[in-house]
This record gives C-alpha cells, structure tokens and sequence, in this order.
C-alpha cells in the first residue's frame, strides 16, 4: 500500500493584505500538522492575495523564490509536509504577471510551479497565459497541479494523468453561484482518469464575488473521502415568525452556507492501478481518432 495523508484548506484570503494571509496560512499548517501525520497540504487559488485586485496585481507579485515561498517552505520544513499554494507571481520583466500554484517540499526546497492556463474573465487583462502542464515526482507520488477554471477543461486532468500524475491538486476560486459545476467537474476528473483528486477552494466575499467552498479529496471511482461541510445559517427571528404565519408552510432544506475549514483524508494510491486495471478507461482510449481535440475552435 502506498497511503499519504492529504489536507485541502478551505480559507478566506483578505483582499490584498499579503503579509495578514500568509500568518493564516501558517496557522493552519501548524494546526492540521500538529493534529496528525500529514503529507500534504492544499491552500486555494490566489491565497496569499485575494482575487479582485485589477492593477494592484502588480503590487502583489511576487518573485519565486521570493518572501512568500520563502516563509511557506520553511514552514513545510518545519513539519514535515509538501505544501501548495497559490500566489501572483511576476518575471523578470516587471509586468508581466502569471496566476500560479506553488509546491515546495518537506525539505524546505522550491519543488516547482505551474502558471494557470485558462484565465477566466478579467484574469486575461491581468495575467499572462500559462503553456505547459508539468508534473512533479515526489516522495509521496507524482503530483500535477491545476488552477480554478483549468478544472473545467478535461484536457488538463487527461494530459497531467498521461504524464503520469497519481495526484490531481486543484487551487481554486469558485464562485458560488457555479457551486454546482464544481462538484460536478471535481468527481468527473477523477473518474475519468481513475486517480485522486484533491481540491481546495476558497470562501468568503472580495468587491463583487462570492466564493463557494465546498473543498474535497476525491478516489479513482468519484467516492468522496473528505469534504469540509458547511455550517446552518441562522435567520432572524422576524423571518421564522412569517415563515410559521405562512398558510402553507413547506419544509424548506435548511440554508447553510461554507465556512473556513479544512478537509483531511489517508488515501492508498495504489488503488489508482487497481481501478484502471478493473475498469480499462485510460487503456481502450483510440488516440487516433482524437485528432480534432487539438484544433483551434
């Protein structure tokens, strides 16, 4: 058996105040390590920034290696744990800036980075494109990383899994609004590509959007091994009493709504070859007649 332990952090970044979320980041490091053994934390899309900055972007960014990796590497070293996380990275050239996933490793060293692919919205004005789609050979398994709307691209998950990801970390910003599509896309990657898929999203308000939660670990046959549930939402007392006064009361499901928290899951990823061999989904594909799959819309 080959079992790793894997906690996805579900948090509520502050709007550009760098230094504040990397403290939280911290603590939640020091909280889910100190609990249980754990190879591998996940923090969300933009964390150490926020998300609706426009120009201050620039502001943000950061080198890497730079201040941020800096601090989080030493805190992975510090228990033990590869950690990823998302930042505003910048080049050498000042202005241009990439949405990217960091990974560093429980020896305190820089692991890699990817830069998301598929900006979403505004992000094009702010960030440049990512191009490639690296995976990274660790200790614990071989890890790909995927950034928000990335997610909703089966090319990304298939082309990390070609390349031999066992682990599919998503870094995400979803919003609410979408929630469902979230659920929908997380298990649909992870079923077709019989493999694990750990995905972290964020919660909580920037100016005008609000973020969905909702952050999972996901098996080889869409079983949901952990998720960080949400919490009841109290309403006010004046809206209980019209609701009892109503002359056709219905049971309504309780309003609930996503909180911080974290997920945490012991997954074998040996189950991944056991999967793929019981069900043949990644051996009787027909590359071939794939060719369309690459041409420009």
């Amino acid at each position: 058996m080959r079992e790793i332990t894997v906690a996805t952090v579900q948090m509520k970044p502050a709007l550009g105040e760098v230094e504040d979320n990397l403290v939280k980041m911290s603590e939640f490091v020091s909280k889910i390590a100190s609990q249980q053994k754990v190879d591998l934390i996940i923090f969300p899309e933009l964390a150490t920034s926020g998300t609706e900055l426009g120009v201050r972007f620039t502001e943000m960014a950061q080198r890497v290696p730079g201040p941020s990796v800096n601090l989080l590497a030493q805190r992975a070293a510090d228990f033990g744990v590869y950690i990823a996380f998302g930042m505003v990275m910048k080049e050498r050239v000042e202005s241009i800036l990439y949405n990217t996933a960091v990974l560093v490793g429980p020896d305190g060293e820089l692991v890699g980075t990817y830069n998301k692919m598929h900006l979403h919205g505004e992000e094009r004005m702010a960030f440049r494109e990512g191009f490639r789609l690296p995976v990274f050979e660790t200790d614990i398994g071989v890890i790909g990383l995927m950034i928000g709307w990335d997610l909703a691209f089966p090319e990304v998950a298939r082309s990390l899994t070609l390349d031999g990801a066992e682990l599919l970390c998503v870094l995400a910003n979803w919003e609410a609004s979408a929630i469902d599509e979230w659920r929908t896309y997380v298990k649909a990657r992870a079923y077709e590509n019989a493999t694990f898929v750990a995905a972290a999203n964020r919660v909580g308000e920037d100016v005008t959007l609000t973020f969905g939660g909702e952050s999972m670990i996901v098996g080889p046959r869409g079983k949901i091994h952990a998720t960080v549930p949400n919490e009841p939402v109290e309403k006010p007392a004046a809206e209980k009493a019209d609701e009892q006064d109503a002359e056709k009361p219905e049971k309504a499901e309780p309003e609930e709504k996503p909180r911080e928290g974290y997920a945490v899951a012991r997954i074998d990823l040996d189950e991944i070859r056991r999967q793929r061999e019981e069900n043949q989904t990644l051996q009787t594909r027909q590359p071939a007649a794939y060719r369309t799959l690459v041409k420009k819309y």
